[in-house]
């Protein structure tokens, strides 16, 4: 009986060639996989691969490993069992990429140096996020909304209490202490309150050992821009120990720059935002505000 092709039997075939099989490797390991012990003649007949083909078939696939012989006169075939069989290539693939990355490393120059790499999409934003906590030693900026932080809660707890990694965060949220994992974490609310002020939680950074930054819009499509340009880095930096000063700033003196300013730097945020930004501005110091008077005439009432 040969091999019934469908639409799923197509997918699993594309999928094993992609693999290093030919096309007709992979029909007689699957048709083996249906009906086995079994010959070259009942291989032909169930695989629907031409009998002088079936042959060179299945030498290579012994020789590989991916069946064996396990009978003479007629020599009958098993095949190896998938679980083995790919866990084996996935290992022997893993080990030789490895491999020629770093015989490839030696002989190129390194373009992380050179160049920003963008992202596209939320899993592979966040994914480079988790990836940049993991492999960082020393340090780790972070600005962001509470709720991104959460999804990277694990990484960062791990980092800070597993590695020694310092963890400084500046929050737009209300909890601080939700980050305190320990003394290497250094927690700072945006400008003293946490209060997202524009556009900004839509927006997070982080750094990594001063040596790596990304920046990532979450308006719509996530996208973000990762570099570890000296020069971009450096400025991410110093634009999050500015955050960091505004809000040591803010916690001692904010009455003082409220009278100056107005609440919230308002005089200084009309007249370098963008309509649109401020308007978002003087909409979330309502809804600011409306809370504050809720919260005191709860506690009063």
């Amino acid at each position: 009986m040969n091999l019934h092709v469908n639409s799923e039997t197509l997918t699993l075939l594309s999928n094993i060639k992609g693999l290093g099989f030919t096309d007709y490797e992979a029909r007689v390991y699957l048709a083996l996989l249906a009906k086995s012990p079994a010959t070259a003649y009942e291989v032909s007949n169930g695989s629907g691969v031409p009998r002088p083909n079936t042959y060179s078939a299945l030498n290579a696939l012994a020789t590989r490993k991916a069946i064996m012989p396990v009978s003479a006169n007629p020599v009958r075939y098993v095949p190896q069992p998938p679980d083995v069989l790919f866990r084996t290539i996935a290992a022997k693939t893993s080990e030789l990429c490895e491999s020629v990355a770093n015989q490839l490393s030696e002989m190129t120059v390194d373009p992380g140096e050179r160049f920003v790499w963008n992202l596209s999409g939320e899993k592979e934003v966040h994914a480079k996020v988790d990836e940049m906590i993991a492999n960082s030693r020393t340090s780790i900026w972070f600005k962001a909304d509470a709720e991104i932080l959460r999804r990277h809660v694990a990484a960062l707890r791990e980092a800070v209490t597993a590695r020694g990694v310092r963890l400084l965060i500046i929050l737009y949220g209300e909890d601080p202490d939700e980050f305190r994992f320990n003394d290497l974490c250094e927690v700072y609310e945006h400008e003293g309150t946490g209060f997202p002020m524009g556009f900004a939680d839509n927006h997070f950074t982080l750094t990594a050992d001063h040596r790596e930054m990304l920046t990532a819009n979450c308006e719509e499509t996530v996208t973000a821009s990762h570099t570890e340009s000296h020069a971009i880095v450096k400025m991410a930096i110093s634009l999050l120990r500015h955050d960091y000063y505004m809000a040591e700033i803010f916690r001692v003196f904010r009455n003082e720059i409220d009278l100056e300013f107005g609440p919230n730097l308002r005089e200084l945020r009309q007249h370098s935002y963008s309509p649109d930004q401020y308007a978002l501005f003087e909409e979330r110091q309502r809804a600011q505000s409306g809370s504050k008077n809720v919260k005191v005439s709860t506690r009063t009432g």
